[in-house]
């Protein structure tokens, strides 16, 4: 008997002692959130099956898609969750009301950012509690820093649209780095790079500049590629010019500038956001949201390499804010077969072969093609047109079927001459606000490799969570989207509870 109530006693000391170090072990010093915009499991597979071709392998095996250099960093990661991605008053989400939800813990409506959905009030972020926590704040987005989920870690306004106020409340953060993109409305009414340089702001926009970071790091720094082709957005990974840097390499700098000093020994918390994924997938285009997939991947794979220095300081989290396009593995025409190896055509985005090939094709052409010539094949007779589907897409016009031909020859006549055969409602249907013939020729090329879209817009799928580091186990389940900003404050030491208002 004595024996049994020492052992007992032991055990139940035992048990007080672990719950007392897990009580008060303390938070991760680094925290770093990896959002992909637009990117939910459907995203994460086609990526993996694209990267077994790229590999040599096969997307129809499965030994070749579990081999690890087919997989992606996230989806190795020991913990994986589910999260809900509705807002306040509608299934689909927007980007604002999502990026409210991860990082203010509170559902909002659409276009509505770090506000509650009657816009009376306004709420803290976990970015804002981690910089009155005394860590550095890092925020980094491939579009502009001042579009919707970049504002909400720094922002509280009626409607994403504001964008200038956006930028201004930007400039007040005292945010240690801001990165990526640029800035879509500096200067109207408020002038935003004086603002900036006002607060102790450096701009640098230089691909030198920026990388001398990496050596000689320094605080305040907003760090904006050179080459932004529309919307003050990086342009899609596929397209990557030489003058820039990568998202994975702008979050390898920004690594570096927070980790200097590490805030007085407090740590930091970086918002990594993969931004053009979501614009690839309401573009239809799949390849171009691979591509910005993988350059996402990479920055997580920045964070990793962190991580193994620092196992005990550092957390990782991993998400997308919903699904963008309904994207899916498998196509009517393709049945149970998959054909990823089509994809491997195509060498740039929709976006730069619609203003660097598309619009001088046109220019050239239109004139002796429209008028009275409708309802002919116009495609079938353009020979430099079809030598572009081939070098920039991999589609060889001449082994397509018959539905597609119809297909092109209608997307060609609507975007050469603003009209076709079909009636108003099929257009609208078809390309929705894209361009006729691009849309199209991304649409052709997916079904034949297997994979389809059902939308332009946003869908309502649960989006997996990924982590790895400390208090990573918090993050198993299926939960809500303002559960993670309530589990990030918890983690990080944040006393009161989510949402707090401002």
């Amino acid at each position: 008997m004595k024996l049994r109530k020492s052992l007992t006693s032991i055990a139940f000391a035992c048990l007080m002692a672990f719950m007392a170090s897990a009580a008060y072990a303390a938070p991760p010093k680094y925290v770093f959130f990896f959002l992909g915009d637009g990117m939910s499991s459907t995203q994460i597979q086609a990526t993996e099956a694209y990267l077994t071709q790229v590999n040599g392998g096969s997307a129809q095996e499965a030994a070749d898609l579990l081999l690890p250099q087919n997989r992606l960093n996230m989806s190795k990661m020991p913990v994986a969750g589910l999260q809900t991605t509705f807002d306040a008053h509608a299934l689909m989400t927007d980007s604002a009301s999502s990026a409210t939800a991860f990082a203010c813990g509170i559902k909002t409506l659409s276009g509505v950012i770090g506000m509650n959905d009657t816009k009376d009030t306004s709420y803290k972020s976990v970015a804002q509690l981690a910089k009155e926590q005394g860590k550095k704040v890092g925020v980094i987005s491939s579009v502009s820093l001042d579009h919707a989920t970049p504002a909400a870690y720094y922002a509280s306004v009626p409607s994403r649209g504001n964008m200038n106020d956006i930028c201004v409340q930007m400039a007040n953060t005292g945010y240690e780095f801001f990165g990526g993109g640029g800035l879509a409305k500096p200067t109207a009414p408020t002038d935003v790079w004086a603002l900036l340089a006002a607060n102790g702001y450096e701009v640098l926009n230089t691909k030198a500049d920026i990388e001398d970071l990496l050596t000689n790091p320094r605080d305040k720094v907003v760090a904006i590629n050179p080459v932004l082709p529309g919307s003050a957005a990086m342009p899609y990974a596929i397209d990557k010019p030489e003058e820039n840097l990568s998202l994975a390499e702008i979050t390898n700098v920004a690594i570096k500038v927070l980790s200097a000093n590490d805030g007085h020994g407090r740590g930091f918390f970086l918002m990594v956001e993969g931004g053009k994924i979501d614009w690839a997938g309401h573009a239809n285009d799949a390849v171009a949201n691979i591509g910005d997939m993988i350059d996402f991947d990479n920055a997580v794979g920045m964070a990793l390499e962190f991580y193994r220095a620092h196992p005990r300081d550092t957390l990782i989290v991993v998400t997308g804010d919903h699904e963008t396009g309904g994207m899916t593995i498998g196509h009517a025409t393709t049945g149970y077969k998959a054909y990823y190896e089509k994809l491997l055509g195509q060498t740039k985005s929709y976006e730069n072969f619609q203003a660097n090939d598309w619009v001088p094709h046109k220019t050239l052409m239109a004139p002796g093609v429209c008028g009275s010539h409708l309802g002919v094949d116009n495609l079938a007779t353009d020979s430099a047109m079809i030598n572009l589907m081939q070098t920039v897409f991999g589609l060889d016009y001449y082994s397509l079927n018959d539905y597609q031909k119809e297909k092109l020859e209608d997307a060609y006549d609507k975007s050469m001459c603003g009209t076709n055969d079909n009636s108003g409602a099929e257009n609208t249907f078809l390309y929705s606000g894209y361009e006729p013939i691009v849309v199209t020729l991304t649409h052709i090329l997916n079904e034949n490799a297997s994979i389809g879209w059902t939308s332009y817009s946003h869908t309502g799928v649960p989006v997996p969570v990924f982590a790895q580091g400390a208090e990573a186990r918090n993050f198993y389940g299926f939960y809500d989207n303002t559960d993670i900003a309530k589990k990030l404050a918890r983690i990080m030491g944040i006393k009161q509870t989510l949402p707090i208002v401002k």
